[in-house]
């Protein structure tokens, strides 16, 4: 295989990965087809569509950098040590800050649309 063909492969084994192990991963999938439906049965525009999913695709992609942090600290040490806590504390409150603006984001065209 050519190797960037390849380099496709190891990325979509890394997101089929995340998703079959990280109950996280599971949770905002979830999300993104609950989201979705609610979409179309709101009839949102193009441009509202192009906003979630960059909001979808940046949380997927949050998630799984979270989890090569995760990952990696665990790698390297296997001790307590307070570095590789806020490693992992840092990357999970980079998701956490993601998902807090999106469901805003989400309420701001979502919701005068429901009233």
């Amino acid at each position: 295989m050519h190797p960037f063909f390849k380099s496709f492969h190891y990325a979509f084994k890394g997101i089929v990965h995340g998703y079959l192990t990280e109950r996280n991963m599971r949770f905002h999938v979830l999300a993104i087809i609950v989201v979705s439906i609610a979409g179309v049965l709101t009839g949102l525009t193009v441009t509202e569509w192009c906003i979630l999913f960059i909001l979808f695709g940046g949380m997927t992609a949050l998630e799984l950098i979270n989890t090569a942090v995760e990952r990696t600290v665990d790698l390297i040490t296997n001790e307590f040590h307070p570095l590789a806590g806020q490693a992992k504390d840092l990357a999970s409150g980079a998701v956490l800050v993601f998902a807090f603006f999106s469901a805003i984001i989400g309420m701001i065209i979502f919701i005068p649309k429901w009233l």
